[in-house]
């Protein structure tokens, strides 16, 4: 007989021992382990896959790219135990077996928080706009578990003037067009189309842009690519019937991208796999087409059929006055980097584990908007030891600190021209909590 799984805080996962390459983020204990190839990252991949064997629902979440591995231990609804620290140690040991290394300095997560006077007239507008499900009365989530979590809090006092932050929404056609007929349903407050998209506010006047809205807009064209649909990224996503057959795909699909000599994101969830180009590069690199025909065709040799209402694509839109200023404070936030064209204004994750961010002008003569508090922020969920980190490449950069009174729960920054991000730390919060109830 061994001992049921006690309970553990963020803090007190981290200093068990073992887990020196683990940090708990907003969404569970998180490790990154560098790799050569996706093939060296595949391989661990299956490795994990027959550790967690039994986990069901709550089996690591697991990102392949061409640099690496990131897995996620999620939390139950009571949080971490001690069989979650088993596991990673498990994980760890076996990435030291195949000579991989953990870099935790990188990790992350990137929320979405929107203020809201009445969550409850706005929760569903978003819900049905991007198809997330309530995971608690303020919470949304990606279903998938593969896009950001939106939380809603209370807004203080109103605030009517149009955001500078909104959000890109991008699926396969027919859903785009049937989140627009959903969310004028759902109290939408402006409907705006332009052809390929939609801009369409919630009650309150927070946007999301919908696409595509054209027939076809979003394949390639050609039976050989039809699993796949082109939402910004390229995206396939197959249905597996078991972990081991996931991993199974996922080792073909990375021998097939490492032979082509491009880069793929390879996303494993409980009975689903993803396949994922980065932003754009199924445009800008022509060899993009034949691998995503070789990925469908193995994907059959296997048995697998993809659902093709399932990719979905979001990024976040800043508009400024100063984009090179603006742009390069988020850039050093979040660690991200510029994207090489010349007229793209996108900071993308080095890794392509985190959506991108984008940035557009803003009318300078536009005080009012300008001034006014924005109802959409970023939460950036660090580990502990990079907190500060991050606060002073922000400060450096031309932020400001507007609120700290929660510091070392998570410090709010502005960027040069108003735009909020909280950077927020999961590790100590529940011992602050136990401290402060029993004062």
């Amino acid at each position: 007989m061994t001992d049921p799984p006690s309970a553990l805080t963020a803090q007190e996962f981290q200093l068990s021992g073992g887990v020196d390459d683990w940090r708990v983020l907003g969404g569970g204990a998180v490790a990154w382990f560098d790799a050569p190839s996706h093939r060296a990252g595949a391989d661990l991949m299956g490795a994990i896959t027959e550790l967690a064997g039994g986990r069901d629902a709550l089996a690591p979440h697991l990102d392949l790219r061409a640099r690496g591995l990131r897995v996620r231990i999620p939390a139950s609804p009571d949080g971490l135990d001690t069989a979650d620290v088993v596991l990673a140690r498990s994980i760890s040991e076996a990435a030291r077996e195949r000579g991989l290394s953990a870099d935790p300095a990188h990790l992350q997560d990137v929320h979405l928080t929107i203020d809201a006077l009445h969550a409850e007239e706005v929760l569903p507008f978003w819900q049905a706009a991007l198809g997330y499900e309530r995971r608690a009365p303020d919470d949304l989530v990606d279903p998938l578990r593969r896009q950001p979590p939106i939380w809603f809090q209370q807004q203080d006092a109103p605030r009517p003037l149009r955001n500078r932050i909104h959000v890109d929404a991008v699926s396969t056609q027919p859903t785009a067009f049937a989140a627009l007929a959903a969310v004028q349903s759902q109290g939408a407050s402006s409907v705006a189309e332009h052809g390929y998209y939609a801009t369409v506010a919630d009650a309150e006047g927070n946007e999301v842009d919908l696409l595509p809205l054209p027939e076809e807009a979003d394949r390639w064209g050609g039976a050989e690519t039809e699993d796949w649909r082109l939402v910004f990224a390229g995206l396939a996503c197959y249905p597996t019937s078991a972990p081991r057959q996931g991993a199974e795909l996922a080792a073909v699909v990375a021998a097939l991208a490492d032979d082509a000599g491009l880069p793929l994101g390879i996303d494993l969830r409980p009975g689903l796999v993803t396949i994922a180009t980065g932003k754009d590069d199924w445009e800008v690199e022509e060899g993009y087409q034949p691998l995503a025909a070789r990925v469908q065709e193995a994907a059959h040799a296997m048995g697998l059929a993809a659902d093709v209402r399932l990719p979905r694509f979001l990024q976040v839109v800043i508009d400024a006055v100063d984009i090179r200023a603006v742009r390069e404070f988020w850039r050093v936030v979040l660690g991200y980097e510029e994207d090489p064209r010349a007229d793209v204004t996108d900071i993308v994750d080095p890794r392509q584990l985190s959506m991108p961010f984008v940035f557009q002008n803003l009318d300078s003569t536009d005080e009012a908007r300008r001034a006014q508090r924005n109802r959409i922020h970023i939460d950036l969920f660090v580990p502990d030891d990079q907190a500060r980190a991050r606060i002073d490449a922000g400060l450096a950069a031309g932020g400001r600190i507007v609120y700290d009174d929660e510091a070392p729960e998570w410090w709010t920054l502005a960027d040069p021209e108003g735009n909020e991000v909280d950077i927020a730390v999961s590790v100590g919060r529940e011992e602050i909590w136990r401290a402060a109830d029993s004062t």
